[in-house]
C-alpha cells in the first residue's frame, strides 16, 4: 500500500523558506564573506520593526517561492501570504540582531535531542533548578502581544538576552510560529508550544550557556518543519 505524503501547510512552508534564506546568510557570515556580513547589517536594522517600514530589505528576504509553492503544497491566498511574509520578516531580522558578532550560528536546528525552541532558551537562561521570574515574565509577555509589532519588539529583547548567553534558536521554527501567531486562534496555539518547551527542558540534561555547539553549515531545519502540530 503506497503512502501519501500530508501536502505542506502554510506554516511548513514559511518554515522550509526561512531556513533556505539563513543556511547561507549564516554560512557566508561565518565565513566573513563581505556581501553576507553587509546583508547582516541590513537586516538587523529591521528588527522590532514592520516589515513595511524598511523596503531595502525586499531584496534580502525572497519570498517569491511562496507564490510559486511546490507540488506537494497547497496555493497561499492573499491573506496568508501576507502573513507569511510578515512572519519570515520578523524571524529574520531577529537572527541578524541575535547573530551579530558571535562566532558561531545562532540559528539552529531544533531536534528532539537538542531542543532550540524559544521557551527552551529562555529556560537555559536560568539557573539549574531555579526558575528566574523576571524571565519567565518577558516569555509570557510576548506571548500575550497586542499585535506582531509588538510581539516583534518583545522578542527583540529576549533575543538580546540570547545573543549576551550565546544561547541559539530554532529561527525557521520562529518563522513558522509565527505565522500561525498570526491566524484566528493561533497566539493560543503558538503560547502552548512556548509554554511547553519551557517546561520540558530539564536541568540535568542541560547544555550550559556558551556550549551549544555551532550547527554545521547549510544545517537543515527537518524538525522544524515535519513536526509542526499546526495543520492550517
Amino acid at each position: 500500500m503506497t503512502t501519501v505524503a500530508a501536502p505542506l501547510t502554510p506554516r511548513k512552508q514559511v518554515a522550509r523558506l526561512a531556513a533556505q534564506i539563513l543556511a547561507p546568510l549564516q554560512q557566508g557570515y561565518l565565513a566573513d564573506r563581505s556581501p553576507d556580513v553587509a546583508a547582516l547589517a541590513r537586516l538587523r536594522r529591521g528588527a522590532g520593526r514592520e516589515a513595511g517600514q524598511l523596503p531595502d530589505l525586499w531584496s534580502l528576504i525572497d519570498t517569491g517561492p511562496l507564490h510559486v509553492p511546490p507540488d506537494d503544497a497547497r496555493p497561499l491566498d492573499e491573506s496568508d501570504l501576507v502573513r507569511a511574509e510578515d512572519a519570515l520578516h520578523v524571524a529574520l531580522t531577529l537572527w541578524a540582531l541575535h547573530q551579530q558578532s558571535r562566532p558561531t550560528g545562532m540559528h539552529q536546528a531544533d531536534r528532539k535531542d537538542s531542543r532550540r525552541g524559544l521557551g527552551t532558551a529562555v529556560r537555559r537562561m536560568m539557573k539549574p533548578g531555579e526558575i528566574d521570574e523576571p524571565l519567565r515574565k518577558r516569555l509570557v509577555r510576548a506571548g500575550t502581544a497586542p499585535d506582531l509589532t509588538s510581539l516583534a519588539q518583545r522578542l527583540r529583547d529576549i533575543v538580546v538576552l540570547l545573543r549576551r548567553a550565546d544561547i541559539p534558536l530554532d529561527y525557521a521554527l520562529l518563522a513558522g510560529q509565527l505565522y500561525t501567531w498570526q491566524r484566528p486562534g493561533g497566539a493560543d496555539v503558538v503560547r502552548r508550544e512556548w509554554g511547553s518547551s519551557f517546561h520540558a527542558w530539564h536541568d540535568k540534561d542541560a547544555e550550559k550557556p556558551g556550549d551549544a555547539a555551532p550547527a554545521p553549515a547549510g544545517d537543515k531545519t527537518t524538525d522544524s518543519t515535519d513536526t509542526d502540530k499546526d495543520a492550517s
